[in-house]
């Protein structure tokens, strides 16, 4: 929470203005004093940041309390796409509206968001986070609200800042480069500030720490866990006579697959990706006269990850590739030791480790004037145009169609993948480089080329923005006593955007062992027009000191989904000097995204399991789901599933969505005590309410919906399983879902105290309090309570207590913090069901603080900080995720262990 408390050296952590009437706080479009809004508002100053080892913005959000665990943190290296995304109260990273100096910017093109990564942090100035959304003043996607990142404008100096850090284990080194310099000219009706910045942060094995080394693939309520994927480098061969899994013996022969068997994938993968950026900016701006000003920003960043993944796994096709659904041996193949067709799962260790990298550049334009027309009317006209281009590039990926040729595999119908094969060497023989192989050997180095490949894809993202706003803050008094002046403002937006998604060519023939996707490609453009007024009904009456509404609108005509209206009504009351009370209620309608509606299909391994391989665990429905396991030819008693605590799912966009709307509403009081001085305190209750809500289902819960008859809808999300009983892929597409609703309390506290001439003390507090949070996947379905749950299977929580406390003590040019995090404890839900010790082995997650100090000096032109997170060096708590033992999207500040760093910066 922002407090208008001013200490003259801490003027970073207040909005510069040299009058009160003159704050513009995100949330409005008129001025007025910073602590006379109705909308919750937190500011996050420049200094709040230095104090961490932050090189991301993400990596800092992540530490406040409102900021959600459903966003994409750096941490996350399956399915991640090498971004940082943030989110507010676990809405999603897409219903919430990121702006830089309150003017949109380019999104990511492999994603539907911001990404933090590609904005440096050192030229941040503060953050201005409204918290019960935005989509009648700011558009459709500030569903949550908007976080408006101020950058730093208008200087005369330079600065030039170093940052290093590593863990105490040597990895995860990230250092930063980055400075600027500003200048005025002709005689201070100009400026030019350019701006620089590098940096990169090094990635962390899973085998380098100790909790992450061996995944856990289960989790049994008595006996010991799995540990591992049951798709291994050897091979495992499914006996087509008895059903169970079988793999080489290594004398020519086989044996039952065990479990000392599987395959530990965590061995060469990472926790962490390796990502670097490097940042270009020039601002500048130039005063005409009083009704003239012409000012220009153009931003450039070119962003790199990367990241290593355990080899291939190959079960079969992914749909709708019409190879075969499982990977065949026929029955007349000199490698085939039954005399029936068998299938075959492999893990390509012969091909060698994925490799993932990515590459963006991303361009953002703005150019306007502003200044005063007549009167105090004012005006700011300008035009954004963001461009964003993504090449994502992975190596050692396998061609499965000449997988098939390796083994003399022909399909007798080639538009089925269900069709029957036989074997033909021909096949291989004709094809140029390939070579016949047993696929329990050792690859051959050309039988290993033939079949790796590397996949490029390519996403293109544009964006034009056309802003004309007017506002005066005075139009007209009230025609009576105590009446304050009327403010009014009111513009048009035109804007449009654009997204294209070119796969790799072996990738859109089908022909790739991962998802099998074609060109994607749309947009949408939407004229919009708001207007805001702010009615001061009473100013310094009796009980009235401040009686303020504040009343927004917006309309917006979309070409492809027509025209929608929302609104918000904002009162603001201040009886006294020393208390103010306020409440807000808006609505959102949130169209779906270019992402939600053309975004690429991917393939990942989520953690999920097939109810088939655990049809007792379904306790009163184990009878429904092993009827349906036996009417897709499946005997549960013994059934192996190939896939053990992770399943194929597609994930993407969808053509048919249709747009989702909310209700938003919050009441809450802030207390100023004029009798201690420096002492602000804020109480806030909010609420959420969304309808036809624009989501993905988890993969677990569609199974379970599924194989339990409770949800039938859900059976169409599930592709026939493959000739050998598989899953092929779950569709966990964008959906349109049932609704969401989720409130809470926000309690916000900051003091500052002199303990004498050279020494102060201040605190900050930022605590949230979830009450509830219920989610319907199917529109008059039921409403699941995830309220102090932990979505194991997908990482995301929603802790009952959440807090973010900051201590600093200043002596003279010294400075000494701590900071402290709170995470709740949660329990474990797998998106259907809370589990119970009946059923599983573990249930839960405890509560959890994360610890960090720093240290800061300044001489003359000098600043120096050095610090370390993670304190005690604490673990995250213990998840089975099926992937790294941890929820990494919820307890993401822990997986680096303790971080030390140091910074340095010079002013000139």
């Amino acid at each position: 929470m922002w407090s208008p408390v001013v200490f003259a050296d801490d003027r970073t952590e207040t909005l510069k203005s040299s009058k009160s009437e003159d704050i513009v706080v995100t949330g409005s479009y008129l001025g007025g004093a910073g602590n006379k809004t109705a909308n919750p508002v937190q500011i996050i100053s420049a200094k709040d940041i230095q104090k961490t080892s932050a090189i991301s913005l993400g990596d800092y959000l992540t530490r406040l309390p409102s900021v959600g665990s459903s966003g994409t943190p750096n941490t996350r290296t399956n399915g991640g796409g090498g971004v940082s995304c943030t989110d507010l109260r676990n809405l999603g990273q897409g219903r919430v509206l990121i702006l830089i100096d309150g003017k949109r910017t380019a999104m990511n093109a492999g994603s539907e968001c911001v990404d933090l990564n590609a904005i440096p942090v050192q030229q941040i100035d503060r953050i201005e986070i409204l918290k019960d959304g935005g989509s009648e003043l700011y558009g459709a996607d500030a569903v949550s609200g908007v976080i408006n990142i101020r950058l730093k404008h208008d200087l005369t100096g330079g600065n030039l800042t170093i940052k290093g850090g590593i863990t105490q284990y040597g990895d995860s080194r990230s250092g930063l480069i980055s400075g600027y310099k500003g200048f005025n000219f002709d005689h201070g009706r100009g400026n030019v500030t350019l701006f620089g910045q590098y940096d990169t942060t090094g990635p962390i094995s899973s085998r380098d720490r100790r909790w992450a080394a061996l995944p856990q693939n289960d989790n049994p309520a008595s006996g010991a866990p799995g540990f591992g994927s049951s798709i291994i480098p050897s091979g495992v061969a499914f006996n087509p006579v008895t059903g169970k899994r079988m793999v080489p013996d290594g004398n020519g022969s086989f044996r039952a697959f065990q479990s000392s068997d599987l395959y530990n994938f965590a061995e060469g993968s990472m926790l962490q990706n390796y990502h670097q950026n490097a940042a270009l900016s020039g601002d500048a701006h130039y005063d005409l006269n009083s009704h003239i000003t012409l000012y220009s920003n153009v931003r450039y960043s070119h962003t790199t990850a990367s990241r290593q993944l355990s080899p291939s796994p190959v079960q079969g096709s992914i749909p709708p590739s019409s190879l075969p659904s499982s990977w065949i041996i026929p029955a007349d193949s000199p490698d085939n030791p039954w005399g029936k067709d068998y299938a075959v799962t492999k893990r390509m260790e012969d091909v060698g480790y994925r490799q993932n990298d990515f590459a963006v550049d991303t361009w953002t334009v703005i150019g306007g004037a502003k200044g005063r027309i007549v009167g105090d009317w004012q005006y700011d006209a300008s035009m954004t145009y963001g461009v964003s281009q993504l090449t994502a590039q992975t190596q050692n990926m396998v061609n499965y169609r000449h997988l098939l040729e390796t083994t003399g595999t022909e399909q007798l119908d080639p538009s089925s993948s269900s069709s029957a094969v036989r074997y033909n060497p021909d096949i291989c023989v004709a094809a140029s480089g390939c070579v016949l192989q047993n696929p329990f050997a050792p690859y051959s180095e050309q039988a290993a080329n033939y079949v790796r490949f590397t996949q490029r894809d390519h996403a293109d993202y544009q964006m034009r923005d056309v802003n004309l706003r007017f506002h005066n803050n005075h139009v007209v008094s009230l025609p009576y006593r105590h009446g304050g002046q009327i403010g009014l403002a009111f513009g048009m937006e035109h804007r449009s955007e654009q997204l294209s998604y070119k796969p790799d060519p072996v990738v859109e023939r089908g022909d790739s062992t991962g998802a099998t996707t074609a060109y994607t490609g749309g947009g949408f453009h939407v004229t919009e027009g708001y207007v805001e007024g702010k009615i001061p009904l009473l100013e310094h009456a009796f009980l009235a000191r401040d009686l303020t509404v504040d009343l927004q609108g917006r309309v917006s005509a979309y070409n492809t989904f027509g025209t929608t209206k929302n609104w918000k009504v904002g009162l603001h009351w201040a009886p006294v000097q020393d208390i103010a009370f306020r409440a807000t209620l808006g609505t959102s309608y949130r169209q779906p995204s270019i992402y939600s509606l053309y975004g690429g299909r991917t393939l990942s391994y989520p953690s999920a399991s097939d109810p088939c391989s655990q049809a007792g665990a379904y306790g009163a429905r184990a009878g429904t789901v092993r009827a349906r396991c036996m009417s897709e030819g499946i005997n549960p008693e013994t059934f192996s599933s190939a896939f053990v605590g992770q399943l194929p799912t597609l994930s993407g966009g969808n053509a048919a969505l249709k747009p989702e709307t909310g209700r938003t509403y919050t009441i809450g009081t802030v207390v100023t005590p004029h009798w201690v001085p420096h002492l602000s305190l804020s109480v806030e209750y909010w609420h959420y309410t969304l309808q036809n809500m624009i989501s993905a289902p988890g993969t677990q819960y569609i199974l379970d919906g599924c194989y339990t008859g409770t949800e039938p809808q859900l059976c169409s999300l599930v592709s026939p399983r493959s000739t050998s009983g598989q899953l092929t892929a779950i569709s966990a597409v964008q959906q349109n879902l049932g609704g969401l609703r989720t409130n809470g309390l926000d309690i916000d506290l900051t003091y500052r105290m002199r303990l004498g001439r050279r020494d102060s003390l201040s605190l900050s507090e930022n605590y949230q309090q979830l009450i509830g949070y219920f989610q319907q996947y199917t529109p008059g379905g039921a409403w699941r309570n995830y309220t102090g749950r932990l979505l194991y299977l997908s990482g995301s929580g929603m802790p009952r207590e959440r807090s973010y406390t900051t201590v600093s003590w200043q002596h003279g040019a010294f400075s000494l913090t701590y900071m402290v995090q709170y995470i709740g404890g949660m329990h474990w839900n797998d998106g259907t069901n809370d589990l119970a010790p009946q059923t599983a082995g573990r249930t839960r997650s405890p509560g959890v603080f994360l610890q960090d100090v720093t240290v800061g000096y300044r001489a003359g032109r000098w600043t120096f900080n050095t610090g370390i997170n993670n304190l005690f060096n604490r673990q995250p708590p213990f998840v089975v995720d099926g992937a790294s033992n941890t929820a990494v999207a919820q307890y993401s500040g822990f997986i680096p262990g303790r971080y030390v760093f140091a910074q340095a910066g010079v002013d000139f």
